[in-house]
């Protein structure tokens, strides 16, 4: 399906914003009023944590279609078409890399201190919740996540700054950026950041949707197997490699599928 020339400038960027943030107030909202209604906390459990999920991301979305494409005479769609598998052999292994280099560098933020140490231990509270209930996790984190993320920073936001006139390069970082501060913790923040980079340049040069949600999935597929069969936190302490080495070797799974995906210019976007 051949998307359309949505524009995202400054009002379109926080009307997003405060879609966010709606949606995080009625997913809240929607929380207490369950649990009132059956006599017990919901909001610990799986079913739940997913469901305020949906409802915290698919808001911003729909204030978008309705508040500024409706209004412009435009449908909301997305092109989500296959691509050569020459192109899988090389985003994921590019992906990988990329994932390997933010694990290196999201151990170098502080999980001690004044300021960060408690909010580590609430951003591992909230990792402890979801992994009571691992079809949760996967479903919130493999399915609902790449889908509706996908849509929102790339497909929305991203191609909107593009349909606006702004270099690609500032859109894919930018995009990025707001993809990591939405995580709302530092270190989700460097990794989502740099992978976002990954996604951005894929949906870039593909044109297709299906690219970035793809990678998504597989980044937090590999995550989620990490946290849950797995003692360890990080790839180096899964190898058994000095997390410098893992970075190198990072970089170097990175830079080969990106020069043939990206310098060469063997893929175009095409509008």
């Amino acid at each position: 399906m051949k998307e359309q020339n949505y524009k995202v400038d400054f009002f379109a960027g926080i009307l997003l914003v405060i879609g966010l943030f709606v949606g995080a107030s009625v997913a809240y909202a929607t929380g207490q009023g369950l649990s009132a209604l059956l006599a017990k906390d919901i909001r610990e459990t799986g079913w739940y944590q997913a469901l305020a999920y949906v409802i915290t991301f698919i808001t911003p979305v729909l204030f978008f279609d309705f508040l500024i494409a409706r209004k412009e005479g435009k449908k909301l769609s997305f092109d989500f078409s296959a691509k050569p598998f020459r192109i899988y052999l090389l985003i994921f292994p590019m992906m990988f890399g990329m994932m390997l280099v933010a694990d290196y560098i999201t151990q170098l933020i502080p999980t001690t201190g004044d300021l960060l140490g408690p909010l580590y231990k609430m951003y591992m509270d909230e990792f402890s919740k979801l992994m009571k209930d691992p079809f949760a996790l996967i479903i919130m984190t493999v399915v609902l996540a790449p889908i509706l993320e996908e849509i929102l920073f790339r497909g929305i936001l991203m191609k909107g700054l593009l349909n606006n006139g702004t270099r690609p390069v500032t859109a894919i970082v930018l995009s990025a950026f707001i993809f990591g501060v939405v995580h709302f913790n530092p270190w989700q923040f460097a990794g989502a950041f740099l992978l976002g980079l990954v996604l951005g340049l894929v949906y870039y040069k593909t044109k297709s949707l299906l690219m970035p949600v793809l990678l998504h999935a597989f980044n937090n597929l590999v995550s989620a197997m990490l946290m849950l069969y797995s003692d360890s936190e990080t790839f180096s302490d899964l190898f058994k490699i000095r997390s410098e080495i893992l970075l190198i070797i990072g970089l170097v799974i990175f830079a080969i599928p990106f020069y043939f995906f990206a310098i060469r210019k063997n893929i175009v976007y095409i509008d």
